[in-house]
């Protein structure tokens, strides 16, 4: 079973960054100084500005947080799912969702132990859905690689 501890639905933190030195340090230090716990993180840049992903343990407190520091900031739902941190375990989640047709728009993990835990987040087409596919007993293993390009062909355009 991919999912190990469950999948939750999360508040991402997408915070709007000036591409400078510093300014990434000026909000992990305050979130740190707030003792705000990240679970997750992504940044992406450009080259103008970066955008720093973030799920935390406690989503009001580092709202006020964010808030007080005056960065641009948005709110998206998200979902994480724990597992193993195994060769595979990613795969085996997409691979649950793509024969189910939920889109996934992006995703990321953190990284932990051989052998222990991690965190997915996925920002997908259908929460309700993924959180369902994903919270299922019965691992769904494809045979091939054919098979997620089966389910795409079936959709209707």
């Amino acid at each position: 079973m991919s999912v190990e501890n469950g999948v939750h639905n999360q508040t991402q933190f997408s915070v709007f960054l000036v591409n400078k030195p510093g300014v990434l340090s000026r909000v992990v230090h305050k979130l740190a100084k707030d003792k705000i716990n990240i679970i997750a993180l992504s940044m992406m840049d450009s080259t103008e500005h970066g955008v720093l992903r973030l799920v935390v343990e406690d989503a009001g407190r580092a709202r006020t947080c964010l808030s007080e520091l005056d960065v641009p900031k948005q709110e998206t739902s998200v979902i994480a799912a724990t597992l193993p941190n195994r060769p595979g375990a990613l795969a085996d989640v997409v691979e649950r969702l793509a024969v189910e047709h939920i889109n996934i728009h992006y995703a990321y993990c953190t990284t932990g132990p051989a052998g222990g835990k991690t965190i997915g987040v996925f920002k997908v087409a259908d929460q309700a859905k993924a959180v369902q596919v994903l919270s299922g007993r019965r691992p769904r293993r494809m045979s091939n690689n054919a098979a997620p390009v089966r389910a795409q062909a079936s959709r209707r355009r």
